[in-house]
């Protein structure tokens, strides 16, 4: 992950900056994000199951304590990247194997573009008119490097058949 000449300098502020204004609220942010996942694919919703119990809505997934700490580590990956923009390789095995673990419960690569989808629609509603051009483009990028690290833990997995 060349995170050097992924992003520039004024990117990487321009991150930096946005993700003060979201990251004192992870959960109610993350919230945001999770509940426009779900309105844009509510496919995605049985590979949430805890204590074997399947959600009838997503409104009752996203409120149990367990999704509630999904959303955390969740928001925790996003605050890592942020913080190691300068050097993104550090996380390489760290994502790496998050995309592991997110293809063994059935998270198809596809569901990352949606993912991203609901990440700038949160960031849009959290930073309004903050949520510029420029702002959305080094967001982008950002995500499109930690989801391509992530594709390399399903491309290190045999495919089960």
């Amino acid at each position: 992950m060349e995170s050097g000449m992924l992003l520039s300098g004024r990117q990487r502020a321009l991150i930096r900056e946005s993700w003060q204004r979201v990251s004192g609220s992870p959960v109610q942010h993350g919230l945001v994000l999770f509940t426009r996942l779900f309105d844009l694919d509510p496919g995605l919703l049985p590979l949430f199951q805890y204590n074997c119990k399947q959600f009838a809505s997503p409104q009752e997934c996203l409120s149990t304590p367990e999704f509630l700490d999904h959303i955390k580590k969740v928001m925790l990956v996003i605050d890592a990247a942020v913080s190691h923009l300068e050097n993104l390789s550090c996380l390489e095995e760290y994502l790496c194997n998050l995309g592991k673990k997110h293809q063994a419960v059935g998270v198809k690569v596809e569901s990352f573009s949606t993912v991203g989808e609901s990440l700038m629609y949160m960031l849009e509603k959290c930073l309004g008119t903050a949520f510029s051009p420029d702002v959305q483009e080094a967001w982008s990028k950002l995500y499109g490097a930690v989801v391509k690290a992530m594709q390399r833990g399903w491309e290190t997995l045999p495919e089960r058949g």
